[in-house]
This record gives structure tokens, C-alpha cells and sequence, in this order.
């Protein structure tokens, strides 16, 4: 989780992450950091995110986004 935090703050160091289950809805993230969220998942977790779940649930919070990429992980 550490390393995604890290990710997400070098994105919108302003946002706290902790407590923020809002990051599409209220626009703090937009397409071009879910493109670049998904390039880094990928290179550093080497989990690829499919088209399929690019949807807001998943990246609404960085718990989330961690609950994605741990549920693809596994599979």
C-alpha cells in the first residue's frame, strides 16, 4: 500500500489519500492520471488493470485501487 500512496502523491501530493474515498467523483483525478496510476500499477506491481475495470468503484480511493490490484494479483 506504501507504494501506491507513493504513486498517488507524486500525482496530487495535496490530497490525503487516507481519508479520501472521492477522487473521481469530485474530479481530484482525471484520465490522464488513471492512465498513468495504471502504468505505474503495472510496472511496479506488474498487474495489468484490462479495460474492464476502469470504472469509478475502483479508484474512488486508494483503498480501492489497493483492493484491485490485490484481487487481480491473486488471479
Amino acid at each position: 500500500m506504501d507504494e501506491l500512496l507513493e504513486i498517488l502523491n507524486e500525482l496530487h501530493s495535496d490530497v490525503d489519500y487516507g481519508t479520501c474515498e472521492t477522487l473521481i467523483d469530485d474530479k481530484i483525478l482525471d484520465s490522464f492520471d488513471i492512465i498513468t496510476i495504471v502504468t505505474e500499477v503495472n510496472e511496479r506491481f506488474d498487474v495489468k488493470i484490462p479495460a474492464t475495470e476502469l470504472v469509478p468503484e475502483n479508484f474512488n480511493s486508494a483503498k480501492a485501487l489497493w483492493a484491485l490490484i490485490e484481487r487481480l494479483d491473486e488471479a
